[in-house]
């Protein structure tokens, strides 16, 4: 198949929205490329083994969100949707950067092998560690090692919003525990939970082919016995309670989740949350109060907050 490859140049502060912008407008996935997720991340933070220099020459100076559409009649009619979003982002008040969308059709089979150049890898934490399946790695005694395919979904652990909900994950996963992850994409966050010993993890997408993904990075790990993955609207008509309940999402959805959430919860249990813009924290630690939740822990990284939070 044959896909409509978009570019947009943006801003950290502004990829996510665009992402959920061309996300809307029909895209099949995203990636976002940033700069800033490597030269912010050297091994003193935990995160990366190494930082290979060839691959950040060759990365823009702008934050790039890349879409893919597929290359049929629909496209053009997609792609104007998406311009007309766009532009509307450069009224809410920040710095989205120029918003120039370049667009080229790219073979599926070029764009699979493309995009694997820049992703290797790396330590997020003390011991949860994150391989590319493709990409060799020797591990050390501790190291648990999570093998990954993102494929056409959210998750590849190098967004600072994920990379914090896995040092969450690292305070508060304890083996034995229950975990459910919402809006789980690739399903890092959970199969991050099942490696550090949970014994039971549910992973929650509204998109069935991040759902598809998620159940082929779980069989990949060995981990069917302990992490499923369905197609679900956040936990609308889910009756799972969990530990440890993580949402990588945006603020607004984390906002409406919160209330929900706490249901889910078992006593005692902690509700991760994160994809939270520094702008928007304030909002929702309003509505973690209002729900009856005290934070127990935050994070944050470039543009973004991490909050864990206790049911009181």
């Amino acid at each position: 198949m044959d896909w409509l490859e978009v570019v947009v140049h943006t801003t950290t502060m502004g990829a996510d929205l665009v992402s959920a912008v061309l996300m809307e407008a029909g895209a099949t996935g995203t990636a976002i490329e940033d700069r800033y997720d490597v030269t912010s991340s050297r091994r003193e933070d935990g995160m990366w083994d190494m930082i290979d220099e060839d691959v950040l020459s060759r990365m823009s100076e702008d934050v790039l969100v890349k879409a893919y559409f597929k290359a049929d009649t629909h496209a053009q009619e997609a792609l104007l949707l998406a311009g007309e979003r766009l532009r509307a982002l450069g009224d809410l008040g920040f710095d989205a950067g120029s918003l120039r969308v370049e667009t080229q059709n790219v073979r599926e089979e070029d764009w699979a092998e493309n995009w694997k150049k820049f992703y290797k890898p790396f330590r997020a934490g003390k011991r949860l560690v994150v391989r590319p399946s493709w990409e060799p790695f020797e591990a050390a005694e501790d190291d648990l090692v999570l093998e990954l395919d993102p494929g056409m979904a959210f998750g590849t652990g190098t967004h600072e919003t994920t990379f914090m909900c896995m040092l969450q994950l690292e305070r508060y996963v304890t083996p034995g525990c229950r975990a459910i992850d919402v809006g789980c994409g690739s399903g890092i966050l959970a199969l991050a939970a099942a490696k550090l010993g949970a014994r039971d993890v549910l992973a929650i997408d509204l998109d069935e082919s991040a759902v598809k993904v998620a159940r082929e990075n779980i069989e990949k790990n060995g981990l069917t016995d302990r992490v499923r993955a369905i197609h679900g609207d956040l936990l609308q008509r889910r009756e799972e309670r969990a530990d440890v309940i993580v949402a990588n999402i945006i603020a607004d959805v984390v906002i409406a989740l919160c209330g929900p959430a706490k249901d889910h919860l078992l006593p005692g249990g902690t509700f991760i949350c994160s994809g939270i813009i520094r702008e928007r924290e304030g909002d929702v630690l309003a509505a973690l109060d209002a729900a009856g939740y005290d934070v127990d822990c935050r994070l944050e990284r470039g543009e973004w907050v991490c909050l864990a939070a206790k049911a009181r």
